[in-house]
């Protein structure tokens, strides 16, 4: 033993509740370690000592033989003088200080090992629902700080029994810390209740159960299958679920949620009961069976089984799989009473429209006694609201395009260039976000919603002191909006007294370029597409199609083209009614009243559109805006296919829905000449498509023709700026970025005029991402000074 030394690791990432210091452990008997493995709030201390060649194999294993969730960011090592009669390798209890560099693990979907307890008769565990291991199960919605150990979360007041202690305690076992660790003698439990005698201000959950444990659940089920609405408590909130193939039952769910038209999720089994449902590629597949469970958006089959109230507006679907325990054995006792068809559920938010996801029982059985029909309850608090993440598989490249990141994917971070100091973007008011940075990494939040209610506002502070406390950082400066009136505006202001830190002010589509600039580390002079429904432009007016330039190194931006100039008469109101617009578009475009064919809105709204000309002509609460989004909407409106919306993008998803895609010219959309900042004309543009209509060309076609005409209008605007300035790099982002024609084409046109497009894959590219666009140029604003 004359070549014994001693080395010193410090591992930093997500190594703390996906089982590494177990793995640590087996690898440093596999090599005839002694040490020792600690975790801290600087991440993993790992100290080992034996023969030079042992430790060096120990070396490699580190990094060769990680656990499935563990993710490394950083690693140090150092030797140390040998300890002299060290004769085993411990695991040391954690401990904790003032500032981390830990990644908290994401919420994790049921592994294979834990559903094979789950299903064998004769396991302890069979059937029990809150099964999980060190290599799945929940995380970030239980914990309330780190380091990540059972006392600092919501398993805390569930003392584990003889059984689950020592597989807690035993390193070999795939249990061992496992902090949600639990089975049906000292875990959690499920009951069964209805909304008229279960009560929002009952002392216990014993007062209202109807039935409990495995028979809640197959009850439950039982009342899914005849149709009823049922109200679950899940992983991160609760979900509102009924039978998504009984047309009944689902146009019931939306009537009493207040949710029209936008489409529900699905939850089916597997993937070979999605694919009874949809389309499904094997990138898809991968998708909606990895780890994070997301909601994949997949083509629907033709003659599905699905209820049409599902997704009435496209052709289009979100499927997910079971990602907890009770899911699991839910959809087991769902084949119990299934007869015949693919089950499949609805699994949609717990709550009111644009309200935040129902927590806990009471709070559940207060909101939702309205829409629940029976509420299926547990004891495990959850601590951190969390709705189910959205995405969908680019065709071309495989990549992911989120819609909504939120479940699986928080809080993994984006990673910057270089340090940085801390600061924080408040992000905007519409599908908000916030963003804490920490060294070279930026950490996004869930997504929060619509800010434009006290409940959201209330949760948005809550998750705003919780990324606080749990990466224990203070921000140096905070980031918001230019809009002066936005819920995040005033909560940046006010922290920022209250602190004695500066607020620095980012305008909303400059905060879009920054964030796709920022998740593709791209670091430069670059060309930004800024492409969405509203956003307070620097002059005043309502931005929403920009081209623009943005250096994020020299910090210098500028608005270099746009949309042409559209009216909205009655402002919110045009937005709701997108008729308005194309009527004040006509009336722009010299068009004052029906020609050849009636106008498509007039019968519905004779009163309010012939009184619109007045508040046209005097300029009547009638702003100007250069937005792509309502360019969509007037279009849809033109043709008959939405007049009113009832949710965000709804007449750009019913226009793109209708195209037919076997024609392949488009029309015209010429660059205005010598106008500063360039001027794309979608006045001409619109109005090729309204003559068409005149003729009564197909509104498919007209559809399909405006959407190549404006995807190569765009890219042309784009190449011609791009020759004059040199810059060939172009990161895409807005809303309108997920329409699927749009992600698909645009990007391909800008590559064939020599472009290099950037686009977002780990944030949505609606204003989901704009905290992280505010939070990278304010850290850049510190950094310089």
């Amino acid at each position: 033993m004359t070549d014994l030394i001693r080395r010193k690791y410090v591992i930093q990432g997500q190594v703390q509740g996906v089982g590494f210091r177990p793995f640590v452990y087996r690898i440093a008997l596999d090599n005839a370690m002694t040490g020792t493995v600690s975790n801290t709030s600087d991440g993993v201390f790992i100290e080992v000592q034996g023969p030079s060649a042992a430790v060096e194999q120990f070396g490699c294993d580190l990094t060769d033989k990680l656990p499935p969730l563990a993710q490394v960011v950083s690693r140090t090592e150092e030797d140390l003088p040998v300890h002299e009669g060290e004769e085993s390798f411990i695991i040391v209890a954690s401990s904790g200080s003032s500032g981390n560099t830990v990644l908290i693990s994401a919420d994790v979907a049921t592994c294979d090992d834990c559903l094979g307890d789950m299903f064998d008769p004769a396991n302890p565990r069979y059937l029990y629902p809150f099964t999980n291991c060190t290599n799945c199960g929940p995380r970030y919605t239980i914990t309330r700080s780190v380091p990540y150990d059972r006392d600092k979360t919501s398993m805390a007041c569930f003392p584990l029994c003889p059984s689950c202690r020592a597989e807690y305690e035993n390193p070999l076992d795939r249990r061992f810390h496992a902090q949600p660790n639990a089975c049906p003698v000292c875990g959690p439990h499920v009951w069964m209740t209805t909304p008229d005698k279960g009560s929002a201000d009952a002392d216990g959950p014993e007062q209202a159960e109807v039935c409990r444990e495995t028979e809640a659940i197959r009850q439950t089920a039982k009342a899914l299958s005849k149709g009823r609405i049922a109200a679950i408590k899940g992983l991160g909130g609760f979900h509102l679920a009924c039978d998504a193939t009984n047309e009944e039952a689902v146009t019931a769910l939306r009537t009493r949620k207040n949710r029209w038209g936008k489409p529900l999720a699905v939850m089916v089994p597997d993937v070979a009961a999605a694919r009874l449902l949809a389309h499904v590629s094997e990138a898809e597949a991968a998708q909606m069976a990895s780890r994070e469970r997301p909601i994949v958006l997949c083509r629907a089959l033709d003659a599905g089984a699905l209820a049409p109230a599902v997704m009435p507006d496209t052709h289009y679907v979100g499927i997910m799989l079971p990602y907890t325990p009770l899911h699991h054995v839910l959809f087991h006792f769902l084949r119990e009473f299934s007869t015949g068809q693919v089950p499949a559920l609805v699994m949609t938010s717990g709550n009111m429209s644009s309200e935040p996801i129902a927590l806990g029982n009471r709070e559940a059985l207060r909101r939702l006694h309205g829409i629940a029909d029976l509420f299926l309850l547990h004891n495990r608090d959850i601590l951190i609201r969390t709705d189910d993440s959205v995405l969908r598989v680019h065709p071309e490249t495989q990549e992911r395009q989120f819609f909504r990141r939120a479940r699986g994917f928080t809080p993994r971070p984006v990673f910057l260039e270089g340090d940085g100091p801390c600061v924080l973007g408040t992000g905007p008011e519409l599908k908000n976000t916030l963003c804490y940075t920490r060294g070279a990494q930026a950490f996004v939040s869930q997504h929060i919603g619509d800010m434009q209610n006290l409940e959201t506002y209330g949760f948005y502070q809550e998750i705003a002191a919780h990324l606080a406390d749990i990466l224990q950082v203070e921000p140096q400066a905070v980031i918001r909006d230019l809009h002066p009136d936005y819920l995040s505006t005033r909560y940046a202001e006010g922290l920022a007294k209250k602190r004695g830190i500066p607020v620095l002010t980012l305008q909303h589509h400059y905060a879009h370029i920054h964030s796709v600039l920022a998740e593709n580390r791209y670091e430069g002079p670059a060309l930004g597409l800024a492409l969405d429904g509203t956003g307070y432009g620097e002059d005043g007016t309502i931005w929403g199609g920009e081209l623009l330039y943005v250096d994020n190194v020299e910090l210098e931006h500028e608005r270099i083209g746009q949309l042409a100039p559209m009216p909205l008469p009655g402002g919110e109101a045009a937005i709701r009614e997108p008729w308005r617009i194309t009527q004040g578009l006509l009336w722009e475009l010299g068009v004052f009243e029906p020609d050849t064919r009636m106008w498509t809105w007039w019968e519905e709204f004779s009163k309010a559109a012939a009184f619109l000309p007045q508040i046209l002509e005097r300029r009547i609460n009638t702003p100007a805006t250069s937005s792509c989004g309502r360019l969509f909407d007037a279009v849809a409106a033109m043709l008959g296919v939405c007049h009113t919306v009832r949710y965000e993008g709804q007449a750009a998803i019913m226009l793109e829905k209708i195209q037919d895609f076997s024609i392949t010219g488009g029309y015209d959309c010429p660059v205005l000449p010598d106008a500063q900042p360039a001027v794309l004309d979608t006045h001409t543009l619109f109005m090729q498509a309204y003559m068409d209509w005149c003729m009564e060309v197909p509104e498919s076609v007209i559809a399909r023709r405006f959407h190549v005409g404006l995807i190569n209008g765009v890219a042309e605007l784009t190449a011609a700026v791009s020759g004059i300035m040199g810059i060939d790099v172009v990161g895409l982002s807005g809303g309108v970025m997920q329409n699927r024609t749009m992600s698909i084409e645009l990007p391909k046109a800008l590559r064939e005029r020599g472009l290099t497009p950037l686009v977002h894959t780990q944030l949505p590219p609606n204003d989901g991402c704009i905290s992280l666009g505010q939070a990278a140029w304010g850290r850049k604003m510190l950094l310089r000074g």
